[in-house]
């Protein structure tokens, strides 16, 4: 398994970098739970200042938590497997299975799913081939026609209807004024 290591210079710059993130976190916090506007929230008992730091840090955590899972997810919708993610993280392929099992596709789905975009005039399929990955084609309203024919694929629907929004909007009807 790799090991991904900072030197003390990151690691200080990573530090600072969480505690301004954190600061107006627990200093929304701390004037929630006081209702003490936010140039005062810190005059309490240090305990309860100091649990409203902890209570930021929580929050945070569950943020970081969120956002490794989108990761680990866009990692396998790029074709990472759980071997590869898991030497990342420092935990065998099982390890990594268990702690985020949707980031891989096991399998194709059953039948292709089918949205229509339409925009600027003109229309776009996107179509989710086998793989899992989303393909598109499209008419602009000029009349101007899109196939992927190169073969290439986007790992989400959301990522397919861009590249089609954008072939759409190239295409539009010029107005009557010329503008």
């Amino acid at each position: 398994m790799m090991a991904f290591e900072i030197t003390p210079e990151e690691q200080t710059e990573l530090d600072k970098a969480l505690y301004d993130a954190l600061n107006p976190l627990a200093s929304a916090i701390r004037s929630r739970q006081t209702g003490r506007p936010a140039d005062r929230t810190w005059e309490a008992d240090p305990i309860e200042v100091t649990l409203s730091v902890l209570a930021a840090w929580k929050v945070m955590d569950a943020q970081v938590r969120r956002l490794t899972a989108r990761a680990a997810a866009t990692a396998g919708s790029y074709g990472a497997s759980y071997e590869q993610m898991g030497a990342v993280w420092g935990i065998t392929r099982q390890g990594a299975r268990k702690k985020w099992p949707d980031a891989v596709s096991r399998s194709a789905p059953a039948t292709a799913r089918r949205n229509t975009l339409a925009l600027f005039g003109g229309t776009a399929e996107l179509v989710q081939v086998p793989s899992g990955d989303w393909s598109w084609t499209g008419v602009g309203a000029d009349g101007a026609s899109a196939a992927v024919t190169d073969g290439t694929r986007h790992p989400t629907a959301e990522e397919a209807a861009a590249h089609a929004g954008a072939f759409l909007k190239e295409h539009t009807l010029d107005a009557p004024d010329g503008s």
